[in-house]
């Protein structure tokens, strides 16, 4: 590789101005013992796999006896029990798999309020997600670089002195969470931060973190419970501990509202480990994911039809793209983008309706113009062709039964019907995914916690007026699916993520950390090809499919000198 100027000049000037985006030092940016053999277990089989996958989780139930024991919880549900008493909401904040977490837990109290009969509460929770509910399915890059970005949308969705705001940031360190809680600071929220490093560790190295941590107007919950069993994937035990503390005090409090005895949150997580962690278990995981990897090794893909479980399935589906660098979601009239692999969809609605029945509001997209990206003091290449996420955007993608029109482009085509809980026994709902899954080339059941299937998990989570433990299940076998079948199909090296996207300044630093390890190159080194690959791939046309930077330069590194 012949690294150019160009290259040369933007890795001097990472390296020299972006220290505040080097993060290697973070336990959560770091790799896990437990699963250092992770690829050679999934060579070895993959139930073998999936059991090492599994092992970092137990350490999420130990944090969770600690921190649900604490007075920073016990003042958590204080201060969002003060809110709904004096007519505020209880407002999350996070950015890609925390902002998706958000928006799910916003639609849990939702559905839970409405259940519990409780609708005149379903309106006192709300989300905000960096870059708007746009990017729920596709994410939007570099948004989560920007403080300035973060305090805007706290201030449009009116964030005042009667609300409970929890802003959640895996790492304690996104720029644009940190700055929806500085704002609604400001604005007089009781406030709560969220993250999964040691907060010492974070207030020491990190001048923004340590303003947040420091804040007296803060109360933090500091969640660490080690490494990700994919080093750097918050999107798994980091998230999967905040979903647990954040939404046990959402138990809590419509509990209290519906005269109902909380559930043991902890004791009911472990009781969800050790059914996923069961033999008969096991092998199901294993075998599902033996059949996905396959169909995509052939050129195939993917159509999940969801009911209950749709958003949890969204989520996970849309945070494979920038973690093993997949297509993501695509526009219905988009026929030069690079088809996804896996698409979600619910056959029985249209795509409006089905995100009504998710979110229970109306969607919450930007709209922002030029004009509103230089008061934020955006880069001027953002101001002069603003992202275009808003509303009619979102709506563009086919998620209901738009999907069975759009020819999924790849070949195998298999519909997967995914269901979990009481609705995994539900006849009409099958009769439903058969009737849809006759336009593919194949269609499965996959089950979770009951009820008929191809592939059946069994998993009985402890039903609560939220399902908190449902979805905590769900959350476990999907992180464990998607997983385990990228290292099936050789997106892993040992338990880093080898094809991880290039798409903000933190997944830079990931990059060039991971070369260097790889490579053994000195930072410098690995820094230089990295932007040196970063624009091969940029130079590529639209209908490419775009490898990942890093595997651009593992290649290039395995070449023999003289070698094209």
């Amino acid at each position: 590789m012949v690294v150019g100027e160009k290259a040369k000049n933007s890795a001097r000037n990472f390296i020299e101005n972006e220290k505040p985006f080097h993060l290697g030092f973070l336990p959560t940016e770091q790799s896990n013992p437990l699963t250092a053999t992770l690829e050679t277990d999934f060579r070895r089989s993959s139930r073998a796999g999936v059991e090492t996958l599994l092992k970092p989780d137990r350490d999420v139930a130990e944090m969770a006896k600690r921190v649900l024991a604490g007075g920073e919880f016990r003042r958590l549900a204080e201060a969002g029990e003060r809110a709904l008493e004096r007519g505020g909401r209880l407002v999350f904040s996070g950015c890609g798999a925390t902002g998706r977490l958000a928006i799910l837990l916003e639609s849990m109290w939702r559905n839970g309020c409405i259940e519990a009969g409780l609708p005149e509460l379903a309106d006192r929770a709300a989300s905000i997600m960096t870059g708007g509910d746009y990017a729920l399915v596709k994410s939007v890059e570099f948004f989560e670089d920007f403080a300035s970005f973060g305090r805007r949308q706290c201030r449009d969705l009116g964030v005042g002195p009667k609300d409970c705001f929890i802003a959640i940031t895996e790492g304690g360190e996104t720029s644009s969470v940190l700055g929806t809680l500085a704002e609604a600071a400001e604005r007089g929220a009781e406030c709560f931060l969220l993250f999964n490093n040691p907060a010492g560790l974070l207030a020491e190295k990190l001048e923004r973190s340590r303003n947040a941590i420091r804040d007296p107007r803060v109360t933090v919950l500091d969640l660490f419970c080690g490494p990700m069993a994919l080093a750097g994937s918050t999107r798994m035990q980091a998230t999967t501990s905040e979903m647990l503390i954040a939404g046990a005090a959402l138990e809590i409090l419509l509990c209290r509202r519906s005269g109902k005895t909380p559930a043991d949150f902890t004791a009911g997580f472990e009781a969800v480990l050790d059914q996923l962690t069961a033999p008969e278990a096991l092998a199901e995981l294993a075998r599902y994911i033996d059949f996905e990897a396959e169909l995509y090794a052939k050129g195939g893909g993917v159509t999940y039809f969801a009911n209950d479980y749709a958003l949890d399935i969204f989520t996970d589906t849309t945070e494979r793209s920038p973690t093993f660098m997949l297509p993501g979601f695509i526009r219905a009239d988009d026929r030069i983008s690079p088809a996804p692999w896996a698409r979600v969809a619910d056959p029985a609605l249209s795509t409006p309706e089905v995100w009504a029945r998710i979110f229970r509001r109306a969607p919450r997209c930007l709209n922002w113009t030029p004009d509103d990206y230089r008061a934020m003091g955006a880069p001027e290449s953002v101001c002069a062709k603003p992202p275009v996420i808003g509303d009619e955007a979102f709506y563009a993608f086919p998620v209901g039964r738009e999907v069975l029109e759009v020819p999924a482009r790849r070949s195998p085509s298999f519909a997967v019907g995914f269901l979990a809980g009481p609705e995994a026994g539900n006849p009409a709902l099958k009769r439903r995914i058969a009737e849809a899954g006759q336009r593919f080339d194949g269609c499965r059941l996959l089950t979770i916690g009951g009820g008929e299937g191809d592939f059946m998990i069994p998993c009985a989570a402890e039903p609560t007026p939220l399902r908190l433990l449902e979805h905590l299940a769900v959350k476990l076998a999907l992180n464990a699916i998607s997983t385990g079948t990228m290292v099936k199909l050789g997106r892993v090296s040992g338990n880093w993520m080898s094809f991880v996207a290039t798409s903000n300044k933190k997944l830079i630093d990931r990059a060039i950390r991971l070369i260097a390890e790889l490579g053994r190159l000195e930072y410098a080194d690995a820094a230089e090809r990295v932007f040196q690959a970063m624009e091969e791939v940029a130079a590529l046309p639209p209908d490419a499919a775009r490898p990942s930077a890093v595997q651009v330069v593992l290649a290039d590194l395995k070449r023999q000198p003289g070698e094209k």
